[in-house]
């Protein structure tokens, strides 16, 4: 019998699951060819076009709609454990306490501006807490993990990582054209980049068009903002919890209903998060380790952004992501402009 399940759910999954790695594979390939363009950017793109392209529409939709679907919200969730692999407590530590406020401003900031822009513009409060997670700390792993800890229905997630990895992608362009008009020195461009641009892809994607210098402590800026992903999510899981109970104090909620038990506070994957940055604090892990690693965090994190990508219908993000557009493009200015003034602040 268990074998006879196993076989079942691989039947389900398969289709979907080889789709979301080919397409990884050619994203990488394209990545390859044009290294400007981040794999993670490319994956979004081709699941944008493999649910809009008639000849795949119908395949992405039906057959292999089960598979696509679990690596975007399973692969996330394997890609958000490995990610704390790549931070290191004594990196972050290193950078000063001044510049570690400075980086907690930042996010914080954006975070409370983008959500009230969001509800401002009468956002549902759902994506309003997803696009204002993802733009002010990691992108589309922010957005993953907030989402399971707030119980946020798969579908809609998908809106938030697009808009994400847009503005993200568009960093890679417009924040190099900026470095000279606003007379930043290489190191000042890095620490702008890694406080402001939200993948961790993209921004060495930005950085690196300013050297090594700047790649350097734009990555290690980047991860400040990472770790930032454990508290707040579990801040935002105490919230989640302080409302259910209060909602079954009121008699609003059935405790017969599955959706009404306790929500974890910090999900098992965030936990995994937590335990790989430790692991990686303490040294032990071997360079071939992380560079391995690294690989299979990339690996896994673009076929659920494939999966992600597919989901998207382009009619329909047009009728209903308009006002969710004007608050991305509003919260890439606010942490923009945050993260200059702190880069400022903290090289001079």
């Amino acid at each position: 019998m268990p074998f006879n399940r196993l076989a079942s759910q691989l039947s389900r999954l398969g289709p979907g699951l080889v789709l979301s790695v080919a397409a990884t594979g050619l994203a990488f390939a394209i990545h390859t060819v044009l290294p400007a363009i981040p794999a993670m950017t490319l994956a979004v793109a081709l699941g944008l076009l493999s649910a809009n392209i008639p000849g795949t529409a119908v395949l992405v939709a039906g057959r292999a709609r089960p598979g696509l679907d679990f690596a975007g919200k399973h692969l996330m969730r394997a890609g958000i454990v490995l990610l704390g692999l790549k931070v290191s407590v004594w990196d972050v530590l290193g950078l000063g306490w001044l510049s570690l406020l400075l980086i907690a401003g930042v996010v914080l900031i954006s975070f409370a501006g983008t959500y009230g822009l969001a509800r401002l513009l009468r956002l549902p409060g759902e994506a309003s807490l997803l696009i204002a997670t993802g733009f002010s700390i990691c992108g589309a792993s922010a957005i993953g993990a907030m989402a399971a800890v707030r119980r946020i229905r798969h579908q809609d997630t998908v809106l938030p990582v697009a808009l994400v990895t847009l503005c993200g992608t568009l960093a890679i362009g417009v924040l190099p054209l900026l470095m000279h008009p606003l007379n930043l020195n290489p190191a000042q461009f890095g620490a702008w980049t890694g406080a402001s641009v939200h993948d961790v892809g993209q921004v060495v994607a930005t950085a690196q068009t300013a050297g090594t210098a700047a790649l350097a402590i734009a990555v290690v800026v980047k991860l400040t903002r990472v770790v930032l992903l454990a508290p707040i999510v579990a801040a935002a899981g105490l919230h989640q919890r302080i409302q259910h109970v209060r909602e079954r104090a009121n008699g609003s909620s059935d405790a017969d209903d599955v959706d009404a038990r306790f929500p974890p506070i910090v999900p098992l994957f965030v936990v995994g998060f937590i335990a790989m940055v430790a692991f990686r604090s303490t040294g032990w892990a071997t360079p071939e380790l992380l560079e391995a690693a690294a690989v299979a965090q990339d690996i896994v994190l673009a076929s659920a952004l494939f999966g992600l990508g597919s989901a998207v219908r382009v009619r329909t993000l047009i009728h209903t992501g308009g006002r969710a557009a004007l608050v991305a493009l509003g919260s890439w200015l606010i942490i923009a402009s945050l993260g200059l003034g702190a880069a400022w602040i903290m090289i001079r």
